[in-house]
């Protein structure tokens, strides 16, 4: 099977674009390629930053549901793919710009969240559909990008944002027409690798170094609740729902048990 994405270098840019119709969902392998092949860009001694972007309607809706749905023993390999994937952008010794256009959602979001820079096209919505999907996860890198009350409300409701208020809230650096995409975030790019490669490593690994907390571990935290989520009928039912193109039958009342087994 081949990769779903493509990969190219010049001039110390290297640019890895995201192609897996229809709308750009990865799936279990796909993960796992990817996370190897931003590493891989990371140690290439041609290489001072990487662009990730996308083709087709979007940049990432995330993780394959109708793979999950038919084999769902595969989250805890898929969990561990979105994981390895989002470290190696965040801990990547190189600055990573992503360039997201059309729905940013699911592990879309984690790639955008755990990147040095954002750039957007006009038409581009950021989104954490994980409540309405029956998963968890995202939050971390949501929060990476928005303030704390706005992560809350995209995520209890699943409701996304656009661009321009991206932008407003200090998320993306660029919002550009979908047709100037590209080049901006190569412009970026540019100023970047026209640095000393001796410099930009470090200024990653000391910028990294201050942030408040540990993004992995965070992530890793909302990972186990993916899991205990998925051990729910109703999340079954959410991803049934989805592949079938249906309204998910689910239960509303608030008498579910806590994580301590104790009535709510």
């Amino acid at each position: 099977m081949s990769a779903p994405f493509k990969t190219q270098v010049a001039e110390g840019i290297a640019e890895l674009v995201i192609d897996r119709p229809p709308v750009n969902a990865l799936n279990d392998a796909g993960w796992h390629a990817l996370a190897d092949e931003i590493e891989r860009l990371g140690d290439a001694p041609a290489v001072n930053v990487i662009v990730i972007r996308a083709e087709g309607r979007g940049f990432c809706a995330g993780v394959d549901i109708k793979e999950l749905d038919a084999q769902p023993e595969r989250i805890v390999s898929v969990n561990a793919g979105n994981y390895r994937s989002f470290e190696a952008v965040h801990r990547n010794p190189l600055p990573v710009i992503v360039a997201v256009h059309g729905f940013v959602l699911g592990g879309g979001i984690g790639l955008a969240g755990a990147a040095d820079i954002v750039v957007a096209s006009d038409c581009a919505t950021f989104g954490v559909p994980e409540v309405d999907r029956g998963a968890m996860g995202g939050g971390a890198h949501l929060q990476r990008l928005f303030p704390v009350q706005k992560v809350r409300m995209m995520y209890f409701t699943g409701e996304p944002i656009t661009a321009a208020d991206a932008y407003r809230l200090g998320a993306v650096e660029q919002v550009v027409p979908r047709a100037e995409l590209r080049e901006a975030a190569l412009a970026i790019a540019r100023k970047i690798a026209a640095k000393s490669g001796t410099m930009i490593r470090l200024a990653k690994e000391s910028l990294n170094g201050i942030e408040d907390g540990n993004l992995e571990n965070k992530y890793r935290w909302e990972q186990g609740f993916t899991l205990q989520a998925y051990m729910s009928a109703e999340s079954a039912e959410t991803r049934r729902a989805f592949v079938e193109k249906r309204e998910a039958q689910l239960n509303t009342n608030n008498d579910a048990q806590g994580p301590s087994g104790a009535r709510k």
